[in-house]
């Protein structure tokens, strides 16, 4: 309901931002003529500047009115990189067309409450002055010659703001997915970017596996590798052993047999790493129970999940929700973390919300970092939300298919 009520004055700012676009577009133009002509260049860069300013303040309009327009922009680089790049008049056209092809969207969205709002508040209590000046007095269709006419308005006027407030928000959408359109990155910078995250991805990818394998390596060359050999060497002394002296041999047995078991539970231990038995078994939403369990946090799981998804998306969740867990218990101060498991629209997502102090900065420390390059892998996102005093909202998106159990 609040966004609805504040229809008006986001169409009011973006009729503000068509005007101010029209001028930054048309500074822009002018600026562009001496670098076509091979000299100036001092004027041509603040003006795009200006203009993407412009541009960024329209995006996140945009974005209140339901539209996720992102930045087409490459790096800042020099003028004549700026007048070569197409995002650049992609702004500009977007300058000179937006007052044109939006404004009717803006102008339906912010006139109609404001006349419903003239006819209920205003008109009853003018027409007689407009009268008595010799004005003559209508409010659409109706001609108020009389206080019963001023009354009539009212309604209409009621029926007004209700109509425009309840299609301003459809108006508002129509015009920023036209505006998206162009402030966008096109088709091209599109399938580029794309192509560079893909490289990014992989590359943190293939880094990530390597670094696990040599994890691995690590912990069976110094854990179960370490008592396997350690077991065969008692096992040798033992056998030699069983006619000279048979008590010492029934001891190495015994150390032998303890040895053994501690090598399988690292093995299994190692290998719960790897992919947890009960994540396979269970499902994404058991297995999370279960580190529920296993924390010293109180933790509410719930999820309506139908389905399975792929493995490595499951395992790539799962580990994400456990490094979270283990960021909580370590920094939050947090007493209670929910964690909400859903699936809309072809996308998995989690959030987890804990009751700590908040202040969380995910550009602090390796962990959120790390959860982030393990989702990237499957065009997953991450989101924090942290504001001092709490509470610590991480928002965990992953588009998938699921498999119906």
């Amino acid at each position: 309901m609040k966004a609805r009520l504040a229809t008006p004055l986001l169409a009011l700012a973006m009729i503000g931002l068509s005007v101010a676009g029209v001028g930054a577009a048309l500074l822009v133009v002018i600026s562009a003529v001496p670098m076509v002509a091979g000299v100036g260049g001092r004027v041509f860069p603040p003006a795009v500047s200006l203009l993407r300013t412009v541009a960024d303040a329209a995006r996140r309009l945009a974005g209140r009115a339901g539209v996720d327009v992102p930045r087409p922009y490459a790096p800042r680089t020099d003028a004549r990189a700026l007048l070569r790049e197409s995002a650049t008049w992609r702004d500009v056209l977007w300058g000179f067309l937006d007052p044109i092809m939006g404004t009717w969207a803006s102008a339906l969205a912010l006139g109609m409450p404001l006349y419903g709002l003239y006819g209920v508040a205003v008109q009853p209590f003018v027409w007689q002055a407009n009268a008595r000046a010799g004005g003559a007095n209508a409010y659409g269709v109706i001609h108020v010659t009389s206080t019963a006419a001023a009354l009539a308005a009212i309604p209409v006027g009621l029926a007004l703001i209700v109509l425009g407030l309840f299609i301003g928000p459809l108006l508002l959408r129509v015009r920023a997915r036209w505006a998206g359109a162009l402030l966008g990155p096109s088709r091209t910078a599109a399938l580029e970017q794309r192509v560079e995250t893909l490289v990014e991805t992989r590359a943190g990818s293939v880094d990530a596996q390597a670094a696990e394998l040599r994890r691995i390596e690590r912990d069976l060359h110094d854990g179960a590798q370490a008592r396997l050999v350690a077991l065969g060497m008692g096992l040798g002394h033992a056998e030699r052993l069983f006619d000279e002296d048979p008590d010492a041999a029934r001891a190495l047995l015994a150390t032998a047999r303890e040895s053994s078991s501690k090598a399988l539970d690292e093995l299994r231990d190692l290998v719960r790493g790897v992919h947890p038995p009960v994540l396979a078994d269970r499902g994404l939403a058991d297995a999370i129970r279960a580190l529920a369990l296993d924390c010293l946090l109180d933790v509410e799981v719930s999820s309506d999940l139908t389905g399975r998804p792929a493995p490595p998306v499951e395992s790539a969740v799962y580990f994400a929700v456990n490094e979270l867990l283990a960021n909580t218990s370590k920094h939050a101060g947090a007493a209670l973390v929910r964690i909400t498991l859903r699936y809309r629209n072809g996308v998995l997502s989690c959030d987890v919300v804990d009751d700590g102090g908040g202040g969380v900065d995910p550009a602090d420390g390796t962990g959120l970092r790390g959860v982030q390059s393990r989702l990237a892998v499957f065009d997953g996102t991450i989101t924090v939300d942290s504001p001092p005093g709490g509470p610590t909202r991480v928002h965990l998106e992953v588009p998938c298919a699921i498999r119906s159990e």
